[in-house]
């Protein structure tokens, strides 16, 4: 039996990709850490805006969760000058935990989609069967 994705730990690496209204999509990887309802973790992904094109950007997360609904924040590191506005993400997780979709907006007004997928390697399935037992 499935149970509601509030209970799924998100805890993992993410792929996960962002799209600007341009056509721009930009793919990053996210490490996320689940602590009940408050998520946070780490991203890094290829800088093709700033001066440094083909360097790679990293940024910290923070946000939290309610059931399938998912929100944080990503803040670039201090390397990243040409990236100062944080990045507001808003999404909705997908049944068996392995899909978020959602929205990105920053401070200045751009904003576009995003959608990040995990594996549900053997850790989760294995997890998953401890819990059909009890």
């Amino acid at each position: 039996m499935n149970e509601p994705a509030g209970r799924d730990s998100l805890t993992g690496v993410w792929n996960g990709l962002y799209s600007y209204s341009s056509g721009l999509s930009v793919s990053f990887v996210a490490t996320v850490i689940d602590s009940g309802r408050a998520l946070s973790g780490a991203t890094h992904e290829p800088n093709v805006l700033g001066t440094s094109p083909g360097s790679t950007l990293t940024a910290l997360l923070s946000g939290g969760r309610l059931e399938s609904a998912i929100t944080f924040v990503k803040t670039y590191d201090e390397a990243a000058p040409s990236h100062y506005y944080p990045v507001s993400y808003e999404g909705v997780l997908n049944a068996d935990a392995t899909e978020i979709e959602g929205r990105w907006r920053i401070g200045d007004g751009t904003s576009g989609k995003f959608m990040m997928i995990r594996s549900t390697g053997k850790a989760v399935a294995i997890e998953k069967k401890k819990r059909a037992k009890v």
